[in-house]
């Protein structure tokens, strides 16, 4: 039984609740490194004897915050050297309604640098290891918060999914994580990476805390224009009998053997409790890797333009004139995986080549939307697993960049798309967690998270500590 499920059932009181989760990280933390920023152990401890008295849905719990959401007065750098000291003047929407609802923040966690990888070994304060296996990496770039989860120290975290950055540490660390729709969510304090695919959204030890915490930070914005008046209230369970379910031949056919079974023998399960189940293609899905990259790194150079060591940021060279320290001070400040997608970004949108590239990925990135739509008329559901592989190993794709996009191909079709997607533990494999990804219509989150209460249920898989 996790702290949080005592603390809520009174088994705990707020003292002892946080004593034990500080005593928890105290014991793995120097292994895990689950987290940038650690807050004091006895300002969490006021905080969550205040807020349990006071009540919320979240009175006193505990939560973990991807270090690229905005924090008022907690350090918030996005794992970059640029952002090492950067303590935000404000809130994030998403933090603003947790707060309110009685969430207190525990700490920031570990991130790929301005959440560019899918490992987390691009931050600027070191990797996080799996707490399955720690010569495994915790996928990324969300691999802190879903590492926080699966390592005991808190049941609920953000994150924050540009092409798989929430379903991929889910996946691989055994827990629940939720890319929302497009716009259902506030990404007002959200550091920029690229706008039109990015979402923030929920990880959870289990479907019921991702329901909630999904409650809680969803619906309209003011400040954020994107954004729609979506209500995402108490979700029950939805059977799985006649549920139209298409199963993604390609996608499993090009993830390795040990994965696709074992989301295979979760298909079967669900046919063998009256789910409609059907084998099929998504068309064009060769171009998704490709158009997601091209329009991912193009907003990237764009966002990250802002960041010139002379307004704020990495500073530490103020002398001679503006070019020398604009180039030395992004130079130093950002780090390689960071500057070869600037680059790149900036080559794709540059005069003579912004028609040739930017513009071919968004009629590709239109045509496999047209796809997926395509597919949901005749379909409720699409599955296939989260990722195509097992956690890699420490080192194994971090140095061969074209390897390391390849394992995001299952993943971007949703924020391609803009649809809601869920990764949920299917099994195990080597003692490796293994995610299955679910994706439905556009707005259909709590329908998705219905279903996957389901399957929680079926499969027993739940509240997986490391």
């Amino acid at each position: 039984m996790s702290l949080t499920t005592k603390f809520i059932n009174g088994e705990l009181d707020a003292e002892d609740y946080v004593a034990k989760t500080f005593e928890q990280i105290k014991r793995r933390e120097d292994q895990i490194h689950a987290f940038i920023t650690l807050r004091e152990q006895e300002k969490v401890a006021r905080e969550v004897k205040d807020k349990a008295k006071r009540g919320g849905k979240l009175a006193g719990i505990l939560i973990a915050i991807k270090d690229n959401i905005s924090t008022i007065g907690i350090r918030t750098t996005c794992g970059s050297r640029m952002l090492e000291n950067y303590i935000p003047p404000y809130n994030a929407t998403v933090i603003e309604k947790l707060l309110k609802e009685g969430a207190v923040i525990i700490g920031k966690t570990n991130m790929d640098e301005f959440a560019m990888g899918s490992t987390t070994e691009t931050s600027y304060f070191g990797l996080t290891r799996n707490p399955w296996n720690t010569e495994r990496t915790p996928g990324g770039s969300s691999g802190g918060s879903a590492a926080s989860i699966s390592a005991g120290y808190v049941s609920l975290a953000l994150g924050s999914d540009t092409g798989g950055s929430i379903r991929a540490p889910a996946s691989f660390n055994g827990v629940y994580g939720l890319k929302p729709s497009y716009g259902t969510v506030s990404r007002f304090g959200l550091i920029a990476y690229a706008n039109s695919l990015e979402q923030i959204g929920p990880l959870a030890s289990n479907v019921e805390r991702l329901s909630l915490l999904f409650s809680i930070i969803a619906g309209d914005d003011s400040r954020d224009s994107t954004t729609i008046n979506y209500y995402a209230g108490e979700v029950k369970e939805i059977p799985i009998k006649g549920v139209r379910i298409g199963l993604l031949k390609n996608i499993m056919d090009s993830s390795e053997p040990e994965v696709s079974s074992i989301t295979r023998k979760v298909v079967d399960k669900l046919a063998s409790e009256g789910a409609i189940v059907e084998e099929t293609n998504l068309g064009d899905v060769e171009l998704a890797l490709p158009a997601y990259y091209i329009i991912a790194m193009s907003e990237a150079s764009s966002n990250l333009a802002r960041f010139d060591g002379v307004r704020y940021g990495y500073s530490e060279h103020g002398d001679g004139n503006w070019k020398e320290t604009f180039s030395k001070n992004r130079g130093e400040g950002f780090g390689l995986e960071v500057k070869r997608r600037i680059m790149l970004g900036s080559f794709i949108l540059s005069a003579g080549y912004y028609d040739q590239y930017y513009v071919k990925a968004l009629r590709a990135r239109n045509l496999i939307k047209k796809n997926m739509d395509s597919l949901f008329s005749k379909y409720d559901i699409l599955v296939s697993p989260t990722m195509p592989v097992l956690p890699p190993k420490i080192g194994e794709v971090i140095d061969d960049p074209i390897k390391m996009y390849a394992i995001d191909l299952n993943t971007v079709l949703a924020n391609l798309s803009a649809i809601p997607a869920i990764s949920l533990p299917a099994g195990f494999s080597n003692g490796l967690p293994v995610g299955m990804q679910i994706m439905g219509r556009y707005l259909s989150d709590t329908f998705l998270i219905g279903i996957s209460s389901f399957i929680e249920k079926l499969t027993g898989l739940r509240d997986l500590v490391a």
